[in-house]
This record gives structure tokens, C-alpha cells and sequence, in this order.
């Protein structure tokens, strides 16, 4: 499983409207507004590499309202869970 975080930049006047449409495509399973330089993030998670192409050069970036976007390519997870379970002793 890949994981792509997308950085987008949006309308000002659409946000809402691009971000529930992003938050439709298929492999795109979380869309946050935030603050500072960029508007929305998109988590963009599916099998391989052209499937990211597919999901954010192909349908994302032509989102009516979308002006520019950013992707970054996460190659581990650290959660919360997976560093409980890196320091656990392994007694309950």
C-alpha cells in the first residue's frame, strides 16, 4: 500500500466544494483543511505507484477549483501503535 500526502492549493471561494469533491475520488480516503500555505491536504492511499498518477495528476488535479498541488510519497508509518509496540516488553 502506498501512501501519498497531497498538498492543495484552492480557490478561496470553493474550499468546501473542492474539498468534498477530492474527499469522492477513489483512493483518496482523508481530506483535512488546514491553515498556512496551502488550503487543503488530501491522503491519498492505494496499491502502486500509477495509481497515484492516476488518482492526483489524472482526476485530482482537474478538479474544478483546485490551482496547484504538491505530493509527497511516505515510505514508513510511525503511528502511536506502531511505537507502543516497538517499546512493549511484550507483558500485559
Amino acid at each position: 500500500m502506498i501512501t501519498a500526502i497531497v498538498f492543495v492549493k484552492a480557490d478561496v471561494a470553493r474550499i468546501p466544494e473542492v474539498a468534498e469533491a477530492i474527499a469522492a475520488l477513489d483512493g483518496v480516503s482523508e481530506v483535512y483543511s488546514v491553515t498556512g500555505q496551502i488550503d487543503l491536504i488530501a491522503l491519498v492511499r492505494v496499491r502502486d505507484h500509477d495509481d497515484v498518477a492516476n488518482v492526483v495528476a489524472d482526476r485530482l488535479n482537474k478538479v474544478e477549483g483546485v490551482t496547484a498541488t504538491e505530493t509527497h510519497i511516505a515510505f514508513r508509518a510511525y503511528s502511536q501503535h506502531d511505537l507502543e509496540s516497538a517499546f512493549s516488553l511484550g507483558l500485559d
